[in-house]
């Protein structure tokens, strides 16, 4: 993740969209990451809940690629595909193995324990 903010960083001070002083784009790499950290614990909390309520997931999917393709047409074009790229990079080599890890040492799915 963090070669991707720096990336991103770097592609953002080429469109003028941050100053290209290493201080600015240190700033808006710090910024991204926190963002993408916030974002997952948000759809992890968010996940939880749904199981704990039995909430459908369809209505979850389809409002999330709703809300992702609004999102799109409002943002600047500069940084739409950092923000797919970012949402990637989250789903695909750091949410599953964090979220499995989470999983695997819940209490309810411990051999021990009572419910």
């Amino acid at each position: 993740m963090i070669a991707v903010t720096a990336e991103a960083a770097r592609v953002a001070a080429d469109a003028g969209v941050v100053a290209a002083d290493p201080d600015a784009m240190d700033a808006y790499a710090l910024g991204l990451r926190y963002t993408v950290a916030l974002s997952v614990g948000v759809g992890i909390t968010l996940g939880v809940l749904r199981i704990i309520k039995g909430w459908p997931l369809h209505y979850w999917i389809i409002g999330g690629y709703v809300v992702a393709v609004g999102l799109t047409f409002l943002a600047p074009d500069e940084i739409v595909g950092i923000a797919y790229d970012s949402g990637g990079v989250t789903t695909s080599t750091i949410t599953v193995p964090m979220v499995t890890a989470l999983a695997s040492v819940s209490p309810r799915r411990s051999a021990g324990a009572t419910r």
